[in-house]
């Protein structure tokens, strides 16, 4: 029996899946993926097929994990955010068999194979399949989700593990006893960001898989998102530091009017947090909350409690164990304790970017692989990261890191989202730029000076521009090509 018909014959009558003013029950919900068990298995997919899911954030979404899982197919979320060039290449690479999308994108999948729309047509084409349990399942649990790089650099690529070990069941044992949210069946999970997205998606998944009621929400808005804690009492989430930013930057009594003391864990990864930022979470989440760590999509590797992040402000933490953590030189050596160096992991999962071979091979070393980040191991052996390879400012042979000078930034009042960039300069190669988008008037010579009060001069923007909303991913990381393209546009190199 799976882990979604035992909840059904032990909590049936409980909430599952909670979004606005819908609520479904586990039993509801098995029955409900039973359906779609059916309907997909009568277009063709069996074991190890695609399912191509472009929806928004919905309760149709998690059907259709459930329902592929009994079929031991695997989903592929796709951005409904795509237009038709990104969702062709990104259904045809997976070679999706069905695809589930958004009615309003309709224009964007014509010609696209086996299309259904949320709605009026998927409700009937589901609704029209038996809800009793398939008579012999080739799957048992969630559906394994195919997720792909963000391709910052090029087109996305999936992530194809060699082990089969890590579908949802695998993924709630490992991470939620690694970052210490298993709980007991009745515990409250907020999806507070994009479904297809890594980190939201897979921790959702995870939370049903372990029998915690998943709260839904369009999208991330902070004060919503304190107004759902208090009234669902919401114990556990995942965020990523711009969604603290914005939780923060609300006035404080607007902070403060909201209960949010149901919090067990807030986990957030995916960037450095600036420290006031941090600081302000610790001061608003109940104590021991807040939960910080170190992965991507390929892979896990460090933790940092509340405690080592007060005694270390600004590390993502020490490695888990079992995991090993290294940052190497220029040369391929181990740099020193304070050294920045570019960061590898081992963690004893073997992945390859499918189709990529040349990917793969420049992201490992052995038996470690690096996603491209910098930075350093103090000398207890605490990680801290400096920023991405790629985002590296070279200003007359310095190498700057811009989120070091990013969150200095963060620090100013007046700053409500800021992107350090390198643009070209005759002299030195490369000089460092900021980006700002503020909450109040200020000037380029006060941001300016605010950073040269905190930093060595050389890190410090010497232009800055304003802008009225910073360019994103749909999963919230800052395009900083879209950035920087228009400053190098008359020059033959970046460098």
């Amino acid at each position: 029996m799976d882990p979604l018909e035992t909840f059904a014959h032990q909590r049936g009558d409980e909430a599952a899946l909670i979004h606005d003013d819908r609520v479904v029950t586990w039993r509801a919900f098995d029955a409900r993926a039973n359906q779609v068990a059916r309907a997909l298995a009568a277009r063709g997919v069996g074991p190890g097929d695609m399912v191509a899911v472009g929806l928004r954030n919905s309760i149709e979404f998690y059907e259709l994990i459930a329902g592929a899982g009994r079929l031991a197919a695997t989903v592929v979320p796709v951005s409904f955010r795509f237009k038709r060039d990104e969702i062709e290449y990104m259904v045809g690479d997976c070679g999706a068999k069905v695809v589930v999308a958004e009615p309003e994108n309709g224009a964007e999948y014509l010609g696209l194979p086996d299309t259904i729309f949320r709605g009026e047509r998927y409700d009937d084409w589901v609704g029209g399949y038996d809800e009793a349990p398939l008579d012999a399942a080739p799957g048992a649990g969630f559906a394994a989700l195919r997720y792909y790089t963000s391709g910052t650099t090029g087109r996305p690529k999936a992530i194809v593990r060699k082990e089969a070990t890590f579908g949802a069941q695998a993924a709630a044992a490992v991470m939620g006893q690694r970052l210490g949210v298993v709980g007991q069946p009745g515990e409250v999970h907020l999806l507070a960001a994009v479904m297809y997205h890594t980190a939201p998606g897979a921790y959702s998944v995870m939370a049903l898989n372990m029998g915690h009621s998943v709260v839904i929400t369009d999208g991330f808005d902070p004060e919503e998102t304190l107004a759902l804690i208090e009234r669902h009492r919401v114990t556990w989430t995942q965020m990523a530091p711009i969604h603290l930013v914005r939780v923060m930057a609300l006035p404080e009594e607007v902070r403060a009017s909201y209960d949010v003391s149901s919090m067990k864990r807030l986990l957030h990864a995916g960037a450095p947090c600036p420290v006031d930022v941090k600081w302000k979470a610790l001061e608003l989440f109940p104590e021991g909350s807040v939960y910080e760590y170190y992965a991507a999509t390929e892979g896990l590797a460090t933790e940092c409690p509340e405690a080592d992040w007060r005694r270390k402000p600004g590390t993502v933490g020490k490695p888990i164990g079992g995991i090993r953590v290294r940052v190497l030189d220029e040369n391929g050596d181990d740099a020193g304790p304070n050294q920045v160096g570019q960061v590898y992991i081992d963690n004893g999962n073997r992945f390859e970017y499918d189709g990529a071979p040349d990917k793969t091979a420049e992201t490992w070393r052995g038996d470690m692989f690096s996603v491209g980040d910098m930075g350093y191991l103090d000398d207890e052996g605490f990680l801290f990261l400096t920023d991405r390879k790629s985002h590296m400012i070279i200003s007359g042979g310095a190498n700057i890191y811009p989120a070091e000078v990013e969150n200095t930034l963060f620090g100013h009042p007046a700053v409500a989202d800021v992107a350090v960039i390198g643009v070209p300069d005759d002299e030195f190669g490369e000089q460092v730029k900021a980006i700002v988008e503020k909450r109040h008037e200020v000037t380029e010579a006060e941001l300016i000076e605010f950073c040269r009060a905190k930093l060595s001069h050389y890190k410090c923007p010497r232009s800055v521009d304003f802008v009225e909303a910073m360019p994103r991913d749909p999963n919230g990381k800052i395009r900083k090509k879209t950035l920087r393209d228009p400053y190098w546009a008359d020059r033959s190199t970046r460098i």
